[in-house]
């Protein structure tokens, strides 16, 4: 069973990445809704605590500071549209 979404209230900036985002790959907007979608959802299983810990350690924070500058960075550049590792 497939289910009808929508969204409402797009800012224009967001509206824009998509569509020259649905440009780029060909597809229409749906079609990259759709792709954006199972890219981010699709196949992915849950991580195991044991998987969890080792990829937090791999990042190698020591700290809660750490952690703390490390996503407020990745949220300021996933904003500027240039995210390194998410």
């Amino acid at each position: 069973m497939s289910v009808n979404l929508s969204i409402k209230n797009v800012p224009d900036y967001l509206a824009g990445q998509l569509r020259k985002r649905a440009t780029r790959h060909h597809r229409s907007l749906q079609g990259e809704l759709m792709a954006i979608l199972e890219e981010n959802l699709g196949n992915r299983r849950s991580l195991t605590p044991t998987e969890l810990l080792s990829k937090i350690r791999a990042f190698g924070l020591k700290t809660p500071g750490e952690a703390v500058r490390l996503i407020r960075r990745e949220r300021d550049e996933r904003k500027r549209g240039q995210a390194t590792f998410l």
